[in-house]
């Protein structure tokens, strides 16, 4: 099935925390073409279907010249010194000697290896973009501030953040911990920021799960004006998801996963896991 595409448009604050009706007008331009200088593409992080849409997208764009900042949130932000040492050791290492010296566990390479090897044979400069699991831990113990994170966050946002991982979590996480959760996804969602921002003049791409892309409580959300003027966030959702803010949104068909609610529900009791999100 062909993916289709629908544009974000502004509507009541009402409407869009309620969900947004479908859109499923077929579009004749390029499924996925990426324009402005500052792109956040978002995933579902094991359909790889999307995977193969986005690495073709960006093989697109290195093809017309671009040469962007590759911002990946698989890569932990304590891991740069890793990456930066590999590439001034070597600029042209392999993709897999790359991962295996600062991919983290939870990740299935593969899908993400197309995109390191682009930006590899092209130069460009390749960098991590969330919140370490001890970093992201401490921020949901003692707050954001305590690693330096704006800890000004409205609460609409990180009730609706807490919403979300309450609602992934299948009503097994209570809310309590739900909120400390929202406070480690701020955490990765204000770094994110702060990464584009700091080299937007050259142009990035950012890889990262579609909840860190929404307009609404995501990354843009903590993006400077300007910066949110330069770029675009896009959504790429499975059929049938439900649809919330983004730029523009891409669909793929849904990816075939057992039920993960029954999943959780059967492990032995006690905090539910982290989903990403």
């Amino acid at each position: 099935m062909a993916p289709t595409l629908c544009f974000w448009r502004p509507l009541f604050a009402a409407a869009v925390v309620s969900g947004l009706a479908a859109c499923s007008t077929p579009t004749t331009e390029r499924p996925l073409a990426l324009r402005l200088p500052v792109v956040l593409l978002g995933e579902v992080h094991d359909n790889a279907a999307q995977h193969a849409l986005r690495a073709e997208a960006f093989s697109a764009l290195l093809a017309r010249g671009a040469r962007p900042v590759l911002a990946l949130e698989q890569f932990d932000r304590d891991k740069q010194p890793l990456i930066d040492r590999l590439l001034a050791q070597n600029p042209r290492p392999s993709a897999d000697a790359l991962i295996q010296a600062a991919g983290g566990g939870g990740w299935h390479w593969p899908h993400y290896k197309p995109f390191i090897e682009a930006a590899l044979a092209n130069g460009l400069p390749i960098l991590a973009a969330n919140v370490g699991r001890e970093e992201a831990r401490r921020v949901m113990r003692e707050g954001l501030a305590a690693t330096g994170f704006n800890a000004a966050v409205p609460e609409d946002l990180l009730a609706r953040q807490a919403a979300g991982f309450e609602a992934s979590h299948c009503g097994l996480l209570d809310t309590t911990m739900a909120r400390r959760m929202a406070l480690a996804q701020v955490a990765r969602d204000q770094f994110m920021a702060r990464v584009l921002q700091e080299h937007a003049e050259r142009g990035v791409v950012l890889l990262a799960g579609n909840g860190h892309v929404r307009v609404d409580i995501g990354v843009p959300h903590w993006m400077a004006p300007e910066l949110r003027a330069r770029s675009e966030a896009i959504g790429v959702l499975e059929q049938g998801d439900p649809l919330t803010a983004y730029d523009r949104r891409i669909y793929t068909p849904a990816q075939t996963r057992p039920d993960p609610c029954e999943q959780m529900r059967r492990a032995v009791p006690g905090p539910a896991p982290e989903q990403r999100r």
